[in-house]
């Protein structure tokens, strides 16, 4: 259990300082990736691309980070509230100026072999969007 919640910590720690490729080193080749009321991507380089994405339109920050895991420490999950500016227009979603924004949010993992082999995201996806629209 320990283990799983270090590795966790080690995640969200090399994430707060923008070290992607800390990020990347805490996860399995085949890593499952759950975006947050989208879709499923696969692998380690997909994951990549997505941190580019993101480093491109957001800078955020955790904080107030809980980490939690199963006895087993196959299983662990996090919540943690994002603090961050909207830098960049992101598809499909409202035009970006500087905007910034306050998001309970939180992730559920499973752990294989030392490595994070799934990521889900969880977060209010219509308060962000009232947040950055200034509704």
């Amino acid at each position: 259990m320990s283990a799983s919640v270090a590795l966790v910590a080690r995640y969200y720690d090399a994430f707060n300082r923008g070290d992607w490729e800390g990020m990347l080193d805490c996860l399995a080749d085949d890593v499952a990736h759950d975006i947050n009321q989208g879709h499923r991507e696969t692998g380690r380089d997909t994951f990549r691309a997505f941190l580019q994405r993101m480093k491109r339109s957001y800078r955020e920050e955790l904080r107030d980070v809980v980490l939690m895991a199963s006895t087993d420490g196959s299983r662990a999950a996090a919540e943690y509230v994002v603090h961050g500016q909207y830098l960049a227009d992101d598809e499909g979603l409202p035009p970006a100026h500087g905007q910034r924004y306050v998001l309970p949010g939180g992730a559920f993992f499973d752990i294989r072999d030392g490595r994070i082999a799934r990521i889900s995201n969880y977060y209010n996806l219509q308060d962000w969007i009232a947040q950055v629209s200034g509704s």
